[in-house]
């Protein structure tokens, strides 16, 4: 197979949320793959940061300030993209929250946030990135989904809920849209090893010891894992692919009960 299927050279990608975390990651792998970047985050201070990073490793990346619940303002930056950097062909619905809180103790103003921005900001991103992709009838849009979206843990009822519709979202924008030549698709990722999951990354630690043992390939997720996944997903290697969910987990979910290795 070529490997000039998965080029995604001329292709300008949106990656939103990816001022960090699995979000640089997977928008630095896009780039690697030849993609123009666009990042955005509701934070100036943020989107600075993470240009000067991207720009450390060799990567020019767009950055905008928006919320993607508030509709108008996405609108308004997406028209401004389109217009003056050039046709979104990749839109990465990476931006999210989670809050582990047990049911009883949540309040309806913590369900209700942790949905929009999880299930409502990639509706409205797709809704208006998805007119233009229209009118092209050409476009891929993936949104990362969860292993959440599968299975439930204690304390993440909201963010559960969110992964699950966003899920379902996914396979419904796939069957709308797929007559325009528009593949969409999701990614769960497992747990990988990030910044943020440092101070538990070792051994001894209890959570360390607990992925360590239910992962069934016996470590965390490294950013390489989850690029290459995102490559496919963008590229033409996919154009047949489209309301599928790419759980890329080391086998946690292919496994009831304790894995071979606990």
């Amino acid at each position: 197979m070529s490997l000039s299927l998965f080029d995604l050279t001329g292709k300008r990608a949106l990656v939103t949320g990816a001022t960090h975390g699995l979000g640089m990651a997977m928008a630095t792998g896009l780039a690697k793959a030849g993609a123009e970047i666009i990042i955005n985050d509701i934070s100036q201070e943020k989107l600075d940061s993470a240009i000067q990073e991207y720009a450390a490793n060799g990567i020019k990346a767009h950055g905008f300030v928006f919320d993607v619940t508030d509709e108008a303002a996405v609108k308004a930056h997406v028209d401004k993209i389109e217009k003056e950097i050039g046709p979104i062909d990749i839109l990465v619905n990476n931006a999210g929250i989670i809050k582990r809180i047990p049911v009883v103790e949540m309040e309806v103003a913590d369900w209700e946030q942790v949905l929009k921005i999880d299930l409502t900001g990639p509706f409205i991103m797709a809704k208006v990135i998805g007119k233009y992709m229209i009118e092209r009838r050409a476009g891929k849009i993936i949104n990362m989904c969860s292993m959440m979206s599968e299975v439930g843990r204690n304390t993440v009822s909201a963010y559960a809920a969110a992964k699950g519709g966003l899920k379902m979202l996914t396979k419904n924008l796939a069957t709308e849209w797929a007559q325009f030549n528009i593949q969409v698709n999701g990614i769960g990722p497992g747990y990988f090893a990030t910044s943020q999951t440092a101070p538990i990354r070792v051994d001894g630690h209890p959570f360390n010891d607990f992925i360590i043992s239910r992962t069934p390939a016996a470590r965390w997720g490294e950013q390489e894992d989850l690029q290459g996944a995102v490559i496919f997903l963008s590229s033409k290697a996919s154009d047949f692919v489209s309301g599928h969910i790419l759980y890329v987990d080391g086998g946690i979910l292919a496994s009831l009960g304790k894995a071979a290795n606990e």
